[in-house]
């Protein structure tokens, strides 16, 4: 089992940055069975959708709605991986949700940070 802490989210202006951040912790098996990490949010009455993944080897892929402004990375000593926004939409605004993914297709999500854009 994997379990993932978030933080950093919170309110911003419109044209603002957040910096968010997601730590996972396990048995030294199951941290080194992950493959992917990622970011994926949800908006009211909305589906929850991929935001940026990073695979172990900084593979990246990204939302086209967030290209541009948002970078995924990753810091595999740390089992941490980061989402830096900037030049935050009200758009943006939703409860973000940390994901991480092993090679053996197991799914691990974290208990969501909230991002809230004002215009």
């Amino acid at each position: 089992q994997v379990q993932l802490a978030e933080s950093g989210g919170g309110l911003v202006q419109a044209g603002g940055s957040l910096r968010l951040s997601c730590a996972a912790s396990g048995t030294i098996f199951t941290i080194f069975s992950i493959n992917t990490m990622g970011w994926y949010r949800q908006a009211p009455g909305k589906q929850r959708e991929l935001v940026a993944a990073i695979t172990k080897v900084d593979s990246t892929n990204y939302a086209d709605s967030v290209k541009g402004r948002f970078t995924i990375s990753r810091d595999n000593a740390r089992n941490t991986v980061y989402l830096q926004m900037n030049s935050l939409k009200p758009e943006d605004t939703a409860v973000y949700y940390c994901n991480a993914k092993s090679f053996q297709a197991a799914d691990y999500w974290g208990q969501g940070t909230q991002v809230s854009v004002s215009s």
